[in-house]
């Protein structure tokens, strides 16, 4: 008998090709079920039902299809064990050499809008899985294929090796095989444990006992933080959202540190969408942010904040690129722009900076629920700070109460000083940044940095700080600078001197009673 192949996939890319080849070039007769039989069939490809090979029907609505000895015996079949060929001869069962089956769409089904958990239930795969695990435990006698992008290499194997797939190729297979059924596996528990309290661990926790997490890596990178660190970037799940869906219009590829400070100015330019914004980072830090009433006068603003360290930074606009910002954007060496879009004429325009890492990426808000940091011996898992600003909720703490003005202009310093690296002080004026003080031991020494950066412009300006202020040396020290408003979290058991301070120099001073510590 010609050597037996079973195909059974849901992902029917480039099934018909792959049967061909093996019909016409390597004499495979083919076994297969439901949709993919009716495929091949329709193709003009000679296929023999599961249900005629095994003389069992489908049943239960096709939940049983290949849930059989004749399919799993000739998977798991050992061709140099005499007992496993003697039970094979004594069943009538054929020995398989090949099993290309990809799974029912689970992810893709929980997905969409209004899912229910009917439909996701009918969308987990039996069958498939068990084939796959088959396939792989036994691939020193057979090749089991999970990926249409395998097949052609599968074939290229055939036609190198006299008809015969290597070891070496199939125990390749085979881990692709496991590691397949284990994200699939891996993304039915993740969605059922969101929907079961009995998955959380206590009454109040939105995170689940078991949180795993799986990707699948679509870049190699050069390497990681530094030379001698190694590098990939993953795709969580089957979600095409996120930077999987950016567009890059030109320039080098992306690196580790880029995609890190690409997704720290997504965070950031996603905090405004009523007028044109543009943010210049380094190192994940903001150097610049700044509204305007165009993009170029945006992007002005925010180079000029700073733009001995704007040198060599990422870019984020929250508005498409146009031919006068383009124009400004080639003046400066930058690493990365991200836009939603480019115009015509802009793409021209950049074209010019052949280097320069040019992105669009339609929805800039779409970001992780979730944030993962690495432990020895395990994980940190937290939701992410997405929580809305609300500016209601604040409470004005001074005698000297806050135009709508000065409430807008410390909303910006404070939406900004989300972003920035804890210990973190934001000057602002004009919904442009003036100095930014990040990443600093005590509050003092980020204040004096950012003041520092501020120089005369803090004059009349607004101060925001991502914690509380534990003593009223920072007011005390930013209204001798001239800073006029100030906005922080509040909490500290000193804060009625802080209060004070700022009522006796005439500083308005709100709360916001959330804090925003970036690590």
């Amino acid at each position: 008998m010609a050597r037996l192949a079973l195909l059974s996939v849901s992902n029917k890319t480039g099934l018909v090709d792959l049967a061909k080849s093996l019909v016409e070039e390597f004499n495979f007769e083919i076994i297969s079920s439901g949709g993919t039989a009716l495929t091949l069939k329709e193709a003009g490809i000679t296929v023999q039902k599961v249900s005629d090979y095994t003389k069992s029907p489908e049943i239960l609505g096709g939940r049983v299809k290949t849930l059989h000895p004749r399919i799993h015996g000739g998977i798991l079949a050992r061709r140099d064990v005499p007992q496993d060929l003697t039970d094979l001869a004594d069943n009538q069962i054929h020995p398989i050499d090949l099993v290309v089956v990809n799974l029912y769409p689970f992810e893709e089904t929980i997905a969409k809008p209004g899912v229910t958990l009917s439909e996701a239930i009918e969308k987990i795969d039996i069958g498939g899985p068990a084939m796959l695990r088959a396939a792989s435990k036994n691939f020193a006698h057979l090749t089991v294929l999970c990926d249409p992008g395998q097949y052609e290499d599968y074939l290229q194997e055939l036609r190198q090796n006299d008809g015969q797939a290597s070891l070496n190729f199939r125990q390749k297979c085979a881990l692709k095989g496991f590691s397949h059924t284990a994200n699939y596996d891996r993304a039915i528990s993740t969605y059922l444990s969101k929907l079961s309290d009995l998955e959380t661990s206590d009454t109040e926790s939105t995170l689940p006992l078991k949180f795993q997490v799986s990707g699948t890596q679509i870049q190699a990178l050069r390497y990681g933080e530094n030379p001698h660190q190694s590098a990939a970037w993953y795709q969580t799940g089957t979600n095409n959202g996120g930077w999987v869906a950016a567009e890059k219009l030109q320039g080098k590829e992306l690196s580790y540190n880029n995609l890190v400070d690409l997704e720290a100015a997504r965070r950031i330019i996603s905090e405004f969408t009523v007028r044109p914004a543009t943010a210049v980072l380094k190192h994940t830090n903001p150097c610049g942010v700044a509204l305007g009433d165009t993009l170029k006068e945006a992007y002005e603003k925010a180079l000029a904040a700073d733009s001995v360290s704007a040198f060599g930074g990422i870019v984020a606009l929250n508005r498409p690129i146009d031919a006068a910002t383009a124009t400004e954007l080639t003046k400066t060496f930058l690493e990365c722009v991200v836009a939603p879009s480019c115009e015509p004429e802009a793409k021209e325009i950049l074209a010019g900076k052949s280097k320069l890492r040019v992105l669009t990426l339609a929805d800039l808000n779409y970001g992780p629920k979730q944030t993962i940091k690495a432990i020895a011996g395990g994980l940190l898992i937290q939701a992410s700070d997405d929580a809305t600003v609300d500016p209601g909720k604040w409470k004005i703490v001074t005698e000297r109460k806050p135009t709508d003005d000065e409430l807008a202009e410390l909303l910006f310093a404070w939406k900004v000083c989300k972003h920035v690296k804890s210990n973190a002080i934001v000057i602002t004026a004009n919904r442009t940044t003036l100095g930014i003080g990040a990443g600093q031991m005590n509050r003092v020494g980020a204040a004096k940095i950012a003041l520092e950066q501020a120089g005369e412009k803090t004059k009349g300006a607004f101060l925001a700080s991502d914690g509380f202020f534990p003593f009223d040396d920072s007011v005390r020290t930013a209204a001798e600078k001239g800073i006029t408003a100030i906005v922080q979290p509040g909490g500290s058991i000193r804060d009625r001197e802080s209060i004070n301070a700022a009522n006796e120099l005439g500083l308005t001073m709100i709360f916001t009673g959330m804090r925003h510590f970036l690590h």
